[in-house]
């Protein structure tokens, strides 16, 4: 092994160190793919994903080159190291990767332009943060309903770690022992996460729904919560 310095770049990252923090970004590498794709100077887009996009398989929709949107899609893919923010968009779109159409590329370009307008946005991690382990449980991604699915997936998180939920009628269910006619579906299997929460071994919290941060990860947000949560996130532009 060889010292060679202080960690300043590591695969596309941009390490910035300082006395009081340490700050991760990819800002190089954004500008190197937007200038590959010929997007460097696209109007930018404040969000990665429109509020009211709907995208689906589009069996009618035109065609177009699916080695370049796949190849957009990849280096977006590898982006989300240091930005969570586009997380949800990029995953959403990876979907579609096999038949590619008009539809799915505009998506593709639309988080493109947002990064051209956010491309020193990166990770902030100072130095005095405590490290406190929360979990955010989104019950009503994908539709779910809130007596199954969303409730399994904390089965995933053992302890006292905090589970903040923004939905009251999944809390009130995890605490109350006596059986509804609604609950009949649920597994046995499910069923040991109200035991877990009477013996204390793990706890739900309420938040509002405003402050959820599961949100930026499960669906289009508009402008102001997108910006809110990004900033809950630990997301800043220090240029």
């Amino acid at each position: 092994m060889s010292m060679m310095g202080e960690l300043s770049f590591f695969l596309e990252l941009h390490i910035k160190q300082r006395k009081g923090d340490i700050y991760i970004n990819q800002a190089k590498y954004i500008k190197e793919k937007l200038k590959k794709f010929g997007l460097e100077n696209v109007k930018p887009q404040a969000t990665p994903m429109s509020s009211s996009t709907k995208l689906d398989k589009d069996e009618e929709g035109k065609c177009v080159d699916n080695k370049l949107c796949r190849s957009m899609t990849g280096y977006l893919l590898y982006l989300t190291t240091s930005r969570p923010d586009i997380m949800f968009s990029v995953c959403f779109c990876a979907r579609f990767q096999v038949y590619p159409k008009d539809s799915h590329l505009k998506a593709v370009k639309r988080i493109f332009r947002y990064l051209q307008d956010t491309p020193s946005l990166g990770l902030w991690c100072p130095r005095d943060s405590t490290f406190d382990l929360h979990v955010y449980s989104d019950p009503g991604y994908g539709g779910c309903k809130i007596d199954r699915k969303s409730t399994s997936g904390t089965c995933q998180f053992l302890g006292t770690i905090p589970i903040k939920c923004d939905n009251t009628r999944l809390i009130r269910l995890t605490k109350n022992l006596i059986q509804h006619s609604r609950t009949k579906h649920i597994e046995i299997r499910h069923h040991f996460i109200r035991d877990h929460v009477s013996k204390y071994d793990k706890v739900l919290e309420y938040v509002d729904t405003l402050q959820q941060l599961a949100g930026i990860f499960t669906k289009p947000l508009d402008k102001e919560r997108f910006w809110s949560l990004r900033r809950d996130l630990g997301l800043m532009d220090l240029s």
